[in-house]
Formats: C-alpha cells, sequence, structure tokens
C-alpha cells in the first residue's frame, strides 16, 4: 500500500512512437481497452463498442469546456517577438458586454516587456501588460470592441494550444481546430481538451440515448497546471492546481435518480470525477448546482460518491491523473493496463487511444 503514495511507483516505460501526433481516422474507430473492475480481466475493442458496455438506465457525465485559441503571436511595442499563452479566457473588466477585458497570460519573448507596455497581436486586440507574475506569467488588459464577441475575435488570431508532447513539423493545423475539441463542447474557457470526450461522436451519443443511456453536463475549464508534474516524491504532499466549474443542479438530480434506480454512473474523462466527486462534498446529499474553484485531489485511498466506471485516455508517467485513474482500480491493476497498452500497440495521449475502468453495479456511496 506504501508503494501507491510513493511518485516513481507510476513510472512506465513508453517508446516515443506510441505517443499519438495526430488523432485517429474517424473519433469513434480508436481503440478501446476495458477493464473489468472486479475480475479485472482485461479486454480490447473499438471505441464504437462502447455502447455494449453501457445499460438501461445508465448515466454518462460529460465536460462541456471548449478549448478557445489562447496561443497567440504578436510583438511588443518595442519591435521584438512576444507569444502570448492565454491561461484563462478574458473577461470583461465591467461584466458588461463592451469595454476592455483583462487576463492572466504566460509571455514567451527574450526579455519581458515592463508593466505599461503594449503587445500588438498578429490580427487580434492590442494588450497592455498591468501586472508581471511569477513564473514569466502576467497580467493583461485586452482591447475588445464595444459588443465584439471574444470568442470569436480569438478564433480569428489565435491558434490551438495543443500539448507540449504533441511535436509535429507542420505544427499545429486547421484540422486540429475540430479534432482537439470534443462535438459537445460549448463553453469556452480551456485551454486543454478534456481528451476522454474526443472519441464520442454525435452518432455515437445517439446510439447511447436510444439504449436509454442518460447523458447530462459539467462544466470544468481545463487549466494549463493540467501539464504540470508533480515534483513530491511523496504524492500526498504534491498539491493540484485549482480549476473552475459549474455542475448543474439537472445533473446531480440526475445523478441521485440513476443512484435509485440501481443505474450506474460513468465518467468522461477525469475532470468529469473530479468536478462530481467535489460537488457531491459541496451538496451534502442534497441535490443543488455547484459552481467555483475546484482543487478536489483524487489518488489512491479516495472514497468515491458518484462514479462507478470511468472512461478515460492513457496518461503521462508519474502524473496526478494517473493517481485518479488507480484511485479507481488500484495502482498495480492501471501500470498493468498501460504494459499491456504499451505491448498491442495503443497509441497514448491526447490524441491517443481509450480506456474503459468498468464495474458492473452501481459501488459509490452516495453518502
Amino acid at each position: 500500500m506504501q508503494q501507491d503514495f510513493i511518485l516513481s511507483a507510476y513510472d512506465y516505460h513508453l517508446p516515443a512512437e506510441r505517443i499519438a501526433q495526430h488523432p485517429a481516422d474517424r473519433r469513434d474507430n480508436s481503440r478501446l481497452l476495458v477493464l473489468d473492475n472486479e475480475s479485472k480481466a482485461i479486454s480490447h475493442r473499438r471505441f464504437a463498442d462502447i455502447v455494449d458496455l453501457m445499460n438501461d438506465g445508465d448515466m454518462l457525465v460529460v465536460n462541456d469546456t471548449r478549448v478557445f485559441p489562447a496561443r497567440l503571436q504578436g510583438r511588443k511595442d518595442s519591435g521584438g517577438k512576444i507569444e502570448v499563452f492565454l491561461l484563462e479566457f478574458p473577461a470583461r473588466v465591467d461584466g458588461s458586454s463592451a469595454g476592455p477585458a483583462r487576463a492572466t497570460a504566460l509571455l514567451r519573448c527574450s526579455k519581458r516587456p515592463q508593466p505599461g507596455s503594449r503587445l500588438l497581436l498578429d490580427g487580434g486586440p492590442v494588450c497592455t501588460v498591468i501586472e508581471l507574475l511569477a513564473d514569466g506569467k502576467a497580467r493583461l488588459e485586452m482591447q475588445f470592441g464595444e459588443g465584439e464577441d471574444i470568442a470569436q475575435a480569438l478564433s480569428a488570431c489565435g491558434q490551438v494550444p495543443l500539448p507540449p508532447y504533441i511535436l509535429r513539423q507542420e505544427g499545429t493545423t486547421a484540422a486540429d481546430r475540430e479534432r482537439y475539441q470534443t462535438v459537445y463542447a460549448h463553453r469556452p474557457g480551456a485551454v486543454a481538451a478534456p481528451t476522454a470526450g474526443l472519441h464520442f461522436t454525435e452518432a455515437l451519443l445517439q446510439r447511447l440515448k436510444d439504449k436509454g443511456v442518460q447523458l447530462a453536463t459539467i462544466t470544468l475549464h481545463v487549466g494549463y497546471g493540467t501539464f504540470a508534474p508533480v515534483r513530491t516524491e511523496e504524492i500526498r504532499d504534491h498539491r493540484i492546481h485549482a480549476e473552475y466549474i459549474e455542475v448543474p443542479a439537472a445533473t446531480m438530480a440526475m445523478i441521485a435518480t440513476t443512484r435509485q434506480n440501481g443505474g450506474r454512473i460513468w465518467a468522461v474523462g477525469t475532470t468529469t470525477v473530479r468536478a462530481l466527486e467535489f460537488a457531491a462534498r459541496q451538496c451534502h446529499g442534497t441535490p443543488a448546482a455547484v459552481e467555483g474553484w475546484c482543487d478536489l485531489y483524487i489518488y489512491p485511498g479516495f472514497a468515491f460518491k458518484v462514479v462507478d466506471c470511468l472512461i478515460t485516455n492513457f496518461h503521462l508517467p508519474n502524473s496526478s491523473l494517473m493517481f485518479l485513474v488507480a484511485a479507481l482500480c488500484g495502482r498495480e491493476t492501471l501500470l498493468l493496463c498501460y504494459e499491456t497498452a504499451v505491448r498491442e500497440g495503443y497509441r497514448f495521449y491526447s490524441y491517443g487511444d481509450a480506456m474503459a475502468v468498468v464495474t458492473a453495479k452501481a459501488t459509490a456511496s452516495a453518502g
């Protein structure tokens, strides 16, 4: 058990060629490693077969956040090149549809601009540096036009912020704007996709509805901290980044009804798990809307109150995302799944294949 809390116990060997650089030809044609969480048996399917794993009366919860084009290029007022990586979706200063917006950003340039400096973004808004922060970050004020749609403005000038392990000679392509986005994404705010959801198509979701599976949403805006490495060998000493969430009252009520009727709660992705488990602890058994900053850290020993089954991608070694999956299925079992996936030629990380941790009956405690 003590090994469950040691960072190096979550390491595994991954050949570079197993890191997916492009998505599958079709979303639901990716491969799916299925773990029976009771017998620990492993089987192999295509993602479209996920319908066969769900029952009438089960509930599928997805994260409807939308990745916005957070990577912007431009020049400082001194003439030097600069890259601005927005760490959050810009918010109007006064909350209205007019006036400037503010956001925290990571600045990449040869010499940091000083407060008061202007940044001229290529095809985008003029920015003013309001405050310099630690680790290369800064607080910016961005001049959008009155009534201008910020999401559309960023789409016109920004690039999709692909993860750092996607290393392609051609860089970001037009196809990434579609494929690095779930089909149900509609709330801009994430700088990384909730990648477990990338495998679903509209047709696949309809097949699930036709089978009697109920669909519900949460929102968790995935932050840049999702790529932050764990630096403590004792994983319980790690502090996870906080991310903004909204869990509708309707979703919490549907969970209660599903539980009463014996259905299972399926979470699509680790972000959905964190949002649901955080909300359950805020509601104290009474279905209600929950919104705010979620810093729930899940690792082995965690008592799940909501989630029975999980659909997820294959994660980086020694990452907090691995800890979360291990909390559901066990660390040694998880490493066996990863070892099997490497041996069987699965594709890893954001554009890679998926795994499903499946429990035959609802097991999470609602108490």
